[in-house]
């Protein structure tokens, strides 16, 4: 048994109109599924990803209004890197400049180059260039093929002490140790690569975080089928870990426990995907609901805020 990377990311925002506009029409990301919070439907669940949601692309949103602002710190995923082609580095950087979006210099880190950026809620975000990245981007949105996003390249914990986070990243869940620098220390799952990476910062001063707008909510990893699933479950439970039973978001199916520095790991099956209630060409152009929220469509949409969608009107 072994995790081969990064599912999904999951993050939460404010305004949920913002949160559409920056992540489409600025940062060229297709919006594959629009839905609600299953646990609390009177929320938006906002999906982008590439043209179909491959897992490893999927960057979501839990948008509430009225919520406070969070707190990066300790026993958080505090940065989420997207991969991006080689030479698309000059393009994003006049890209970002154009649109405003505050951004910091392009630094060197192991083998790669990264740019650290911001969206309007503060979340922090970062480009890789890479050069064997062969994933396909979303080529319907406003970034040029060549430039554009290909998916996740990695995700950050921040952690008061990293050994028992590794522990379980390298004993348990088949990460490996791969390379290290200063606080630093990265592990890489399945075949490795962009969207099979996590860096582990070890940061024993620094403040603990809050979850809230403007922060990650939990990072979900890849598992290949149900079976796989219930293996890891029943693996996760014996090492003492409080593990929710599996939960069907519809899209995939899901299991929930916290990692020993506090972060919320989710273990997410590949199928069935994006396309169980809508063809590829309609992913993202209306609100979709399960079954046992069905009945309460109308009210559900009456209480959500207008919503206007990358080339359509509002829902």
């Amino acid at each position: 048994m072994q995790i081969s990377g990064i599912h999904h990311i999951t993050a939460i925002a404010g305004n949920p109109q913002q949160n559409v506009d920056f992540y489409t029409a600025v940062l060229g990301l297709r919006m594959v599924k629009l839905t609600v919070n299953f646990d609390d439907p009177g929320t938006y669940h906002l999906y982008y990803g590439n043209e179909v949601g491959h897992p490893g692309t999927v960057l979501t949103f839990f948008p509430f209004r009225d919520a406070p602002k969070g707190r990066r710190g300790t026993g958080q995923a505090t940065t989420i890197a997207f991969s991006i082609p080689e030479g698309a580095m000059g393009y994003w950087i006049d890209h970002f400049k154009g649109h405003n979006v505050p951004f910091e210099n392009p630094e060197a880190r192991f083998d790669e180059e990264a740019l650290v950026f911001y969206d309007p809620d503060g979340l922090k975000l970062e480009l890789v260039a890479y050069a064997d990245d062969d994933r396909l981007p979303w080529e319907g949105g406003p970034v040029p093929p060549e430039r554009a996003i290909l998916g996740f390249y990695s995700v950050a914990l921040s952690e008061e002490g990293y050994e028992r986070t590794a522990a379980l990243l390298t004993e348990t869940l088949g990460f490996r140790a791969t390379q290290e620098h200063g606080d630093r220390y990265r592990y890489e799952a399945g075949a490795g690569g962009p969207g099979a990476v996590v860096d582990v910062l070890c940061h024993p001063t620094e403040i603990a975080s809050r979850v809230a707008v403007g922060t990650v909510h939990h990072v979900a990893w890849r598992t290949p089928d149900d079976d796989a699933q219930a293996a890891w479950r029943k693996t996760i439970a014996a090492l003492g870990y409080n593990v929710t039973p599996v939960m069907d978001r519809q899209y995939f199916h899901s299991i929930y426990f916290r990692e020993p520095g506090g972060v919320l790991f989710e273990i997410a099956t590949d199928p069935p995907g994006f396309t169980k209630d809508e063809t590829v060409a309609e992913l993202g152009s209306g609100l979709k609901l399960p079954p046992w929220l069905e009945p309460r469509r109308d009210l559900i949409a009456q209480a959500l805020p207008p919503l206007w969608l990358p080339g359509e009107g509002s829902q």
